[in-house]
């Protein structure tokens, strides 16, 4: 998610680059684990604001940072400094939130992190229809062979 935000691909990547900012989600189950996991590995302690910028995504690449309601020390909305010289814009959403809060909006990127609801799954693969985006999830599959799963295996 950090190359895909900044553009700041090492030599040896062989998968998607984009040349120019992008926009993306990153989520998790709930508020609490979004922050928890998801922002911590992207942004960096989400409860020290001085150590912004210590995880994936590098502090001189961190432009506006709004912060979500709900849920302490989540952030929203971050913007992030592209090599072209914009700025990618990365939202942190959860599951939890409902499949409503995953409507509208065209992606180039999204990151699953655990294993979402089919109907949140299905929602988050639109949103990259428009663009040809991508969409990548991190899970165990401790639920089994669930729909999501089954589109894997089988689909």
């Amino acid at each position: 998610m950090a190359m895909h935000l900044t553009g700041l691909y090492p030599e040896w990547w062989r998968g998607r680059r984009f040349d120019k900012p992008v926009r993306a989600w990153a989520a998790g189950v709930t508020g609490e684990t979004t922050r928890d996991v998801v922002q911590t590995m992207l942004i960096g302690s989400p409860h020290r604001r001085a150590e912004w910028g210590t995880g994936l995504i590098p502090k001189h690449c961190m432009g506006d940072v709004s912060m979500a309601h709900g849920t302490a020390d989540l952030i929203d909305t971050v913007s992030v400094l592209h090599v072209s010289g914009g700025y990618s814009t990365l939202q942190f959403k959860s599951y939890a939130s409902g499949r409503e809060k995953w409507q509208g909006t065209a992606l180039e990127v999204l990151w699953c992190d655990e294993e979402p609801p089919m109907e949140i799954y299905s929602e988050g693969l639109t949103r990259t229809n428009e663009t040809g985006g991508i969409v990548y999830i991190t899970f165990t599959p401790l639920q089994g062979v669930s729909e999501v799963v089954r589109r894997f295996l089988y689909d």
